[in-house]
């Protein structure tokens, strides 16, 4: 893939701006992020790309190679799993950024297995989620490798009433129409961002037996992805990169 043109949007820019000074709050780093995802997705200030025959039919190849991948994962996925995957969008890169520890994913979700078919619960905002409200989608949609770089998958030790329990709290979320949280204010129950959602429902879904570390930024509290596959308790089952 060749590229032309100069490019003037820098993700190191915009995280040195923004994380320079910790005692900014977490609403203020997303409003860099999200000033940041604007201005780089600007057509005058993109560098355009010059997609040859030869580029489009290696992309062919990877992405099928990805959902052989995906497929296969199925057979490995437990109800109540964590699926995480990594977004390859500017926006995804900002959100791995707040991960205070691991930085290898950018959004999550919680897995469960329905009349022989596998989804995906998750808190998603942004265009890709018009009505904001909690998603329930295939893994191949949650996955998919056009705006994914890959996919993780872990689980924590519970037993089968600890796990129908867990689904019931999905499901009611779910049910419920929970929005997304734009303020990522993680005292409040009615809206949730995606990490909050499954820290909540893990949390409420156990009675409180798994517990889960809280990152900071200055004084703002709240639970980043990494903050969910790094508790003690939660092993790594699969990790998968679509090339």
């Amino acid at each position: 893939m060749k590229r032309s043109g100069k490019r003037v949007c820098s993700f190191a820019f915009m995280k040195v701006n923004c994380d320079t000074n910790h005692n900014h709050t977490l609403r203020r780093l997303l409003c860099c992020l999200i000033f940041f995802a604007f201005s780089c997705g600007n057509k005058n200030d993109y560098n355009k790309l010059v997609i040859t025959r030869t580029d489009s039919i290696a992309e062919a190849a990877k992405n099928a190679r990805a959902y052989q991948q995906i497929d296969s994962l199925k057979k490995a996925v437990h109800t109540g799993d964590l699926v995480l995957r990594t977004g390859n969008d500017f926006t995804s890169e900002g959100l791995r950024s707040l991960n205070r520890r691991d930085e290898t994913y950018s959004h999550c979700g919680i897995a469960s297995i329905e009349n022989d078919s596998l989804f995906v619960y998750h808190a998603l905002g942004g265009e890709w989620n018009p009505d904001q409200k909690i998603r329930r989608d295939p893994l191949e949609v949650f996955a998919e490798p056009f705006s994914n770089r890959g996919i993780g998958l872990y689980r924590f030790p519970l037993s089968p009433d600890e796990i129908g329990t867990l689904m019931i709290t999905v499901k009611k979320l779910h049910d419920m129409g929970i929005m997304f949280d734009m303020k990522f204010d993680l005292k409040s129950n009615d809206h949730m961002y995606c990490a909050e959602f499954v820290y909540k429902s893990y949390l409420m879904g156990t009675n409180g037996k798994l517990q889960f570390n809280t990152s900071h930024i200055g004084n703002f509290a709240f639970i980043g992805v990494d903050d969910l596959f790094l508790q003690p308790l939660c092993k790594e089952q699969r990790r998968i990169l679509y090339k």
